[in-house]
């Protein structure tokens, strides 16, 4: 059996999902957020509403919009008789200044980026934040990050997991697609479209980036 054969199979019976390394990066950015007398959070492509809950512990208006409908009506029924709401549709033509916090957990890649970015921009109040954790396509530059998040991972997902799973939970079942954009060329546009942007390649194949909207 070959090594990354054998990892493959450890993480397959152990597995995590690689946003969770970061949900303290949104809260700490949220609660920030809560500081300043922001009230309302949206969650983009919030799957099956892992982040929602986290939310919903800050902040008092907590909405989760997803594209797929099948993962959209999960999510609603695992918050069926809360105050948080899942809206089936994609995110685009968003009221103006109607949030807080617009968070993007691993969804903004399936989207148009410029445009996603820009309609975050719009929606957001003043002093209001953008949350990225995002997924980039790999150069040569995320070598060393990826051969040790290789090498972390089936640790990772021991520890959090260690009984083994018969299959991968429900919030790791949401669509996936395959990020198109470098970490360089996402920051250029980043940058352009959200002067000032923070942004900073991670482990676990993930970027993470914030943005505060001028007061």
């Amino acid at each position: 059996m070959g090594f990354l054969t054998a990892l493959g199979r450890v993480n397959a019976a152990h597995p995590w999902s690689h946003n969770d390394a970061f949900a303290s990066f949104v809260m700490r950015q949220g609660r920030a957020v809560r500081r300043r007398g922001g009230d309302t959070a949206v969650d983009v492509g919030c799957g099956t509403g892992n982040m929602l809950g986290r939310l919903s512990e800050v902040f008092s208006i907590v909405i989760g919009i997803e594209p797929d409908a099948e993962t959209a009506a999960a999510a609603a029924r695992r918050f069926d008789g809360s105050a948080i709401r899942v809206e089936a549709r994609r995110f685009g033509a968003e009221p103006p200044a109607a949030y807080d916090l617009v968070v993007f957990v691993a969804s903004l890649h399936h989207m148009p980026l410029r445009s996603a970015l820009r309609d975050a921009r719009a929606a957001l109040r003043p002093g209001g934040r953008v949350v990225i954790i995002g997924v980039a396509r790999e150069t040569s530059k995320d070598a060393l990050r990826s051969w040790t998040s290789v090498l972390l991972n089936p640790i990772i997902g021991l520890i959090r997991h260690p009984a083994r799973a018969s299959g991968p939970p429900a919030h790791m079942q949401a669509p996936t697609a395959e990020a198109t954009q470098t970490f360089d060329e996402i920051r250029a546009i980043a940058n352009d479209t959200l002067p000032g942007i923070r942004m900073r390649r991670r482990l676990f194949w993930r970027y993470t980036a914030s943005w505060v909207a001028p007061s």
